[in-house]
């Protein structure tokens, strides 16, 4: 059995996102070039085969990195096939919908995955495994749809100057920019949120158990799936701007829960903080799929999607890996970032109003 050190847990989670920065130019355009369903086979195929190669003893680096290559075909599919199925308000429902099962599946899937690492590693991996070939089996059964944007040349120039091409469109566009930041901004603070809770558990609560910070992230799940359930209802593409107060009540949370000294208001607060998440993030990738779909393909729009978001999370960690490596304490840390990103929120609201 091999060990691998410390600071192997970081470099896998770097070539996760790696894949998501790396093959960004060419996974919209793969979702886009075929049946949408079939995309998330083949992607679905990819993490199924890296978890494979973890399972019999291959490096699981390389393991993982195919994994993080399915993951980074599989969004742009996932999302895209969206909005060709629906329209309009529906899309922002279908949008609460895919949130809220995605958000219930990390949930489960975290649980389940403690529990049976805890029994036995190898267990936990098998069962990936089999949730992955599970996975390729239920693509069968999404509608085949006519590829969105057939007969795109795949050479490697052209396929890098149309993606290029996509972020120069979308970023021209007030609307999309609007959406594009707004992701951006979330899902880093997200991120930076998951392991700030690792380090002010014990500064703050005292309490040194890993299973706390799981229990946290757990609250804030729980929390966007209910937002998410709202913004479904209250939100259509022409009311977008009612999600962004959400947003700047995202950093006002995170604020008072850094102060925070006990369990239940700590736990209170995490939830509403995940309700105001998932009621502001729903309705700007609704936004984003069905204004995208429309001038370069649903596919490529949440490949420009996941490169902002992701460059976003490494640029915020690398922010919190220096507040914390020049000894800002770690309460001062969750106060500057709740500050820092109500104002971001608040300005690309005024931003968006003005364009």
């Amino acid at each position: 059995q091999l060990f691998y050190p410390e600071w192997s847990q970081p470099v896998l989670q770097m070539l996760f996102v790696g894949a998501y920065i790396l093959f960004a130019p060419f996974v919209g355009q793969f979702a886009d070039s075929f049946a949408k369903g079939r995309v998330m086979m083949v992607a679905n195929g990819l993490k199924l085969i890296g978890a494979g190669c973890i399972c019999f003893g291959v490096n699981p680096f390389i393991g993982y990195t195919l994994v993080g290559i399915g993951a980074a075909a599989y969004s742009p599919a996932k999302y895209g096939i969206l909005g060709e199925l629906t329209t309009g308000d529906k899309l922002v429902k279908a949008n609460g919908l895919m949130e809220s099962s995605t958000i219930a599946a990390i949930l489960l899937g975290s649980m389940a995955g403690g529990i049976l690492a805890d029994w036995h590693i190898m267990a936990a991996l098998g069962v990936c495994a089999v949730v992955y070939a599970g996975a390729v089996v239920a693509n069968l059964w999404i509608p085949k749809l006519p590829a969105a944007r057939p007969g795109q040349s795949w050479r490697f120039r052209p396929m890098t100057h149309s993606f290029f091409s996509a972020c120069t469109t979308l970023w021209r566009n007030g609307e999309t920019r609007f959406s594009l930041v707004g992701t951006s901004l979330f899902w880093g603070a997200g991120v930076t949120l998951r392991f700030l809770l690792v380090l002010w558990v014990p500064a703050a609560l005292g309490i040194t158990s890993n299973a706390m910070p799981t229990y946290l992230n757990a609250m804030v799940a729980v929390g966007i799936v209910l937002g998410a359930g709202a913004a479904a209802k209250l939100v259509t593409l022409e009311t977008v701007s009612r999600c962004m107060p959400a947003g700047i009540l995202i950093g006002v949370a995170v604020i008072f829960f850094a102060i925070q000294q006990a369990l239940l208001p700590a736990f209170a607060l995490l939830l509403l903080l995940g309700a105001f998440g998932g009621f502001f993030i729903v309705p700007l990738n609704a936004l984003l799929q069905e204004r995208g779909k429309h001038t370069v393909g649903a596919g490529n729009a949440i490949a420009v999607q996941n490169l902002g978001e992701n460059v976003a999370m490494l640029l915020m960690l690398g922010l919190y890996s220096l507040a914390v490596s020049i000894g800002i304490p770690v309460v001062g840390v969750g106060i500057g970032f709740g500050v820092v990103f109500a104002l971001a929120i608040t300005a690309l609201w005024i931003w968006g109003r003005r364009k």
